[in-house]
């Protein structure tokens, strides 16, 4: 639904709801941990039991990736993903609501100096991140270490976007619509480090396809494009939960060499293939709710 259709005050009965949940996730952050982690399994198993569309999706996207499984396997995966994703949403609140100092204690680094030498170079730096459940929990304990900017998808809801931009205004330096090419461009040539994620589908016309799990996906030629006009050096980031799911563990690659190169369809393979590489480390704490495998070559059929 589109923003111009909601009402012109927040203190319109239609955002009370909203409101309820905005204070909910204010009341979550503050709760202790293992409380957290209770509460974020228990509406992960009732978002696996009640919302069969996502169950579906899910289900669908972890039989492509991960054939060698068997049945049995890929269902309690399909089920450990949906919990994953349900701590997720206690970690977003915590990010979000808490200053990130309170969790250095919980967050190990590895390859910081990587991206220290991709920032000596002094051409702006472009962090290729991934679309798991720790996605903020992630920015918020990468501010501990390195101010970024981040690129995010702004909310349909006008007030919910307001809290969340907000929120994340206190973790990253600046937000960048996906769609303003031009102001990303500008904050990489004038030095500073942009975090963006390129692994969802969003279509033909911005895409080329590139193999992911050994299948075809549609897949952004923008990591190309950026590093084609800054020159900046693209770094891998990888961010998990760790089993103990008390813990965290933030890991820079070495910045991708010759990057881009002169076929855009191998850059977005390396991509895919850095995107994998992260996603079998813990592959139940990625977003398989989001329809990957949505767009496909011409001629083949509709996967969902």
């Amino acid at each position: 639904m589109s923003k111009c259709r909601y009402p012109a005050s927040f203190a319109h009965p239609r955002f009370w709801p909203t409101w309820l949940a905005i204070g909910a996730m204010y009341l979550v952050a503050w709760l202790p941990w293992r409380l957290k982690l209770w509460l974020g399994k228990w509406i992960g198993l009732a978002a696996w039991r009640l919302v069969k569309r996502r169950r579906h999706i899910t289900a669908t996207n972890l039989a492509l990736a991960f054939p060698e499984k068997s049945a049995v396997e890929q269902r309690h995966l399909v089920r450990e993903t949906f919990i994953a994703n349900g701590i997720g949403l206690m970690e977003a609140a915590t990010a979000w609501c808490r200053d990130a100092e309170h969790l250095r204690h919980r967050v190990a680094c590895r390859g910081e100096e990587h991206l220290q030498r991709a920032k000596a170079q002094g051409k702006g730096v472009l962090i290729v991140g991934v679309h798991f459940s720790t996605l903020d929990m992630g920015g918020a304990l990468h501010s501990l270490f390195f101010e970024a900017d981040a690129v995010y998808r702004p909310h349909n809801n006008p007030l919910f976007d307001r809290f969340m931009t907000r929120s994340r205004h206190r973790v990253f330096g600046e937000l960048i619509d996906r769609h303003d090419l031009r102001r990303m461009i500008r904050c990489i040539k004038s030095g500073r480090i942009v975090w963006y994620s390129p692994d969802q589908d969003f279509g033909r016309k911005v895409s080329v396809f590139a193999p992911f799990f050994g299948r075809q996906a549609a897949t952004i030629r923008l990591t190309t494009k950026i590093a084609r006009m800054t020159g900046a050096p693209v770094v891998p980031l990888m961010f998990h939960r760790n089993p103990d799911n008390r813990t965290y563990t933030i890991e820079w690659l070495p910045a991708l060499e010759d990057f881009p190169g002169k076929d855009e369809v191998e850059d977005a393979a390396r991509v895919n293939a850095f995107v994998e590489q992260a996603i079998r480390k813990h592959p139940e704490q990625y977003l398989w709710l989001h329809r990957r495998f949505k767009t496909r070559p011409e001629g083949e059929p509709g996967i969902y």
